[in-house]
């Protein structure tokens, strides 16, 4: 019998301790092996704060980014700033002269990365990489374990073990990779579509994914500068650190401290310092058969968190001090923490893996307690880290039951950027906030490129969806005075807005509003779209209820407004129209239709259920017709849409889409807006699978007299059950499970948190 390697003993003896020496559940682990190599689709380490993208070798400098952290180049739009790259660690066997190489310049094949293996373990939080690496005659086991901190959020950390084969000498790199200005650069805040598609071809670039991990817009969704002021080290304390700045944005620091295994003294130790790369170099002496862990540990900040580089140096040499092991713990255990609030599912591995893995994203890429919101890419490039309606109406519904604190931080960017709203609605000689349709994730700025204006003074409906997520929050906490302060003053601008905004029409006695760009937007300039006029109409009766709550006087004309609304409807076949009659539906759009929407969990458009199956039936029609590539923001609509009009079947297979449609990529379940781009880390659509069945399937909705069950629970057939567990709802923490009775109809029981399913007392059974 072979006995086991170094490595994989080193190996089991990490996930061991880093499991509590149990094993963690195989719905947190995602793999990647050799075969995934071709297709390797990045996954992702954060914390809320800062991020990094994964990489093969677990080595490769990667690409990382920071909360909001923006540079403002003349001309552009914003971008998410790329931070100094922290993970790279390089090992080479011996001088390059004698044939050995660099490991991160060596291709990944079998033949030279050999029991290759790496492991995303969601629920810890850490990347695991190990591979047998042969150079020449040595072989190196080799084993990488990486992790941005979810205890003290402003640390991250990889530990490179190595169980050399041979006696000698190795080198290794542990570098700052100083990213060099993206080039080209398009002044997408100034040119029209044509000249944009004249720029992106005249540098022989296209507008299209380039498997396995380029986005198919990646060449107007680049990332942007940080420019390095001052950058040093010190070879004998083994630290670096430096200070930047966004380019015409704010400042950000770094710093590293490396530790050598117990007793080792490096033979050389050298600083490297050029305009693209900050490193310390060193060469050590190793033994066969004995085992060296080199850890590196990062500190970073930025502007409004955190300090400068020499506070940075204090945080990374005191993590050093305390150990790789104490900051893995601690790491470990916050993310455990988190997971006490989850969804559980008996009876679909598969979706419970995803639902995983969806949760995972949205949770290293929220931060708790903050100003700053969730882009639609998270700390990506992808639609340039900005703010759209997505924050406030697909991620923030996801959060607020299991995550508040994190939910918390998205209406709290509305309310820090409504002086920049209420600016914009002054400039249109509009009252209240106009929120744009394309924000800052620091400031609120529109952001909007100039090619896509229309969607910015035309996609208004963001308005009300900034509003409804206030209140649904104030719903949810029974927070008077978050109200008071922050929800209230942003729901009254929002109310006054839609007050000013609407037309009133003598001939049909109704307020209408006009030159609208609907939520299929192919429908650029229409009037009275449906679901933007549902919205507006509720943001505006959420105002007078607010009102009351804060002990302010409504304005008597948002219930006028509100109360004479049109919402277009077909009277003859008893359903809903996506717009006003007048305009013909006839175009073969990416949305087919906005009317599933109607029944979000957040706009929850109140009708009796014929009205909703005829809306159901009568908006597939164009989507299931449609040429167009399926968008998987959609398929959560469709579903609930069809779960409130009592098709639980059909609710079943919008559901099973989202999770067969090839929307996930290998090997990390990075989900893309579409099944043929590339638009990753795709939080719109992780938070609508999340509210599929956190609202969809358990019939659960947020309204003043608490979070009701509005419709029968269901399940899809081969569910047993689900559960929402530990959920936070008016100060109450609650396990919600919909599971089969005695004749496998699905029932919803509520029970106290951490309550024994046998404490009756406790348990309190619905049937709807």
């Amino acid at each position: 019998m072979r006995k086991p390697s170094a490595l994989a003993i080193a190996f089991i003896g990490l996930l061991l301790m880093a499991c509590g020496c149990r094993a963690t559940d195989a719905s947190f682990l995602l793999t990647a092996t050799e075969k995934d190599l071709a297709n390797y689709f990045p996954g992702q380490l954060g914390n809320g704060f800062f991020s990094t993208l994964t990489s093969p070798r677990g080595t490769e400098g990667s690409l990382s980014y920071m909360i909001s952290f923006m540079d403002y180049a003349k001309g552009d739009v914003s971008r998410p700033a790329a931070i100094p790259g922290w993970t790279g660690i390089d090992y080479s066997t011996g001088p390059s002269h004698a044939g050995q190489f660099w490991l991160n310049q060596v291709d990944m094949d079998g033949a030279r990365f050999r029991d290759y293996r790496q492991v995303l373990d969601m629920h810890d939080g850490t990347l695991t990489t190990r591979y047998r690496y042969l150079d020449g005659r040595k072989a190196t086991d080799i084993q990488v374990v990486s992790l941005v901190s979810q205890a003290s959020p402003h640390l991250a950390a990889s530990q490179f073990t190595i169980t050399p084969d041979f006696d000698g000498e190795v080198q290794l790199s542990f570098a700052l990779d100083l990213w060099a200005p993206h080039q080209p650069r398009f002044a997408l805040g100034e040119i029209d579509g044509p000249q944009m598609q004249e720029a992106v071809a005249a540098h022989n670039l296209k507008l299209k994914a380039v498997p396995p991990d380029v986005p198919d817009r990646a060449p107007l969704w680049y990332h942007g500068d940080t420019r390095v002021l001052v950058a040093d080290g010190d070879t004998k304390a083994l630290t670096l650190w430096l200070d930047g700045k966004a380019e015409q944005g704010h400042a950000m620091a770094e710093a590293v401290a490396i530790a050598l295994p117990a007793g080792m003294q490096p033979r050389e130790a050298k600083l490297h310092h050029t305009d693209y790369k900050l490193s310390l170099e060193l060469r050590v002496a190793v033994h066969k058969g004995r085992t060296y862990a080199f850890t590196k540990f990062v500190a970073a900040s930025r502007e409004r968190w955190g300090g400068d580089a020499k506070q940075d140096l204090v945080l990374a040499t005191g993590a050093r001090k305390a150990g790789f092991d104490a900051l893995l713990r601690q790491h470990r255990d916050a993310w455990h923490a988190l997971w006490k609030s989850d969804i559980v599912i008996d009876g679909d591995p598969k979706s419970q893996q995803i639902v995983h893995s969806d949760l995972y994203y949205l949770l290293s890429n929220a931060a708790p307690d903050t100003t700053w919101p969730v882009g639609a890419c998270g700390m990506t490039p992808g639609y340039t880290a900005h703010v759209f309606w997505d924050s406030d109406t697909w991620v923030f519904p996801a959060l607020l039951l299991l995550h508040p604190d994190r939910a918390k931080s998205l209406v709290m960017f509305r309310s820090a950027t409504l002086p920049a709203a209420q600016q914009r609605a002054r400039e249109r000689g509009l009252r209240g906030a106009m929120y744009p349709w394309e924000a800052d994730p620091d400031n609120g700025s529109s952001q909007t490129p100039h090619f896509a204006w229309v969607l910015d003074e035309r996609e208004i409906h963001v308005n009300a969806d900034v509003a409804i997520a206030q209140w649904q929050y104030y719903l949810a906490t029974q927070d008077r005075d978050w109200l008071k302060q922050h929800g209230w003053p942003v729901i009254r601008a929002v109310a006054d807005f839609w007050a000013s905004r609407a037309t009133y029409v003598p001939d049909t006695r109704r307020y209408e509003i006009h030159h609208v760009t609907s939520v299929d937007e192919d429908y650029a300039d229409v009037p009275n779209d449906t679901f933007t006029n549902a919205s507006a109409q509720k943001a505006l009766r959420i105002a007078v209820q607010a009102a009351a709550l804060a002990g302010e006087t409504p304005d008597p004309q948002w219930t006028r407004v509100a109360d004479g609304l049109l919402l277009p409807f077909d009277a003859k076949e008893g359903h809903h129209l996506d717009f006003d009659a007048s305009v013909p539906h006839d175009i073969d759009s990416w949305g087919g239709s906005s009317l599933p929407m109607l029944s979000n969990p957040s706009l929850d458009l109140a009708m009796d259920v014929q009205t909703r199956r005829r809306n159901y039936d009568y908006s597939i029609a164009p989507i299931t017709r449609s040429s167009r590539d399926p968008n998987s923001m959609g398929l959560m609509p469709l579903s609930i849409a069809a779960a409130t009009a009592g098709d639980a079947a059909a609710a079943s297979d919008w559901y099973t889409r989202n999770i067969t449609a090839n929307v996930l990529k290998p090997p990390f379940n990075v989900r893309t807006e579409t099944a043929t781009n590339n638009t990753g880390y795709f939080m719109t659509a992780s938070g609508g699978l999340l509210q599929n069945i956190l609202y969809g399937f358990t019939g659960l909705r947020i309204r003043d007299d608490g979070l009701v069950t509005a419709y029968a629970p269901m399940l899809p057939d081969h569910w047993r059950s689900v559960t929402l567990k530990n959920i936070r709802f008016r100060g109450q923490r609650l396990d919600i499970t919909v599971e089969r009775d005695a004749q496998g109809q699905p029932r919803l029981t509520r029970r106290a948190a951490d309550t024994p399913i046998s404490d009756h007392h406790a348990t309190t059974r619905e049937q709807t």
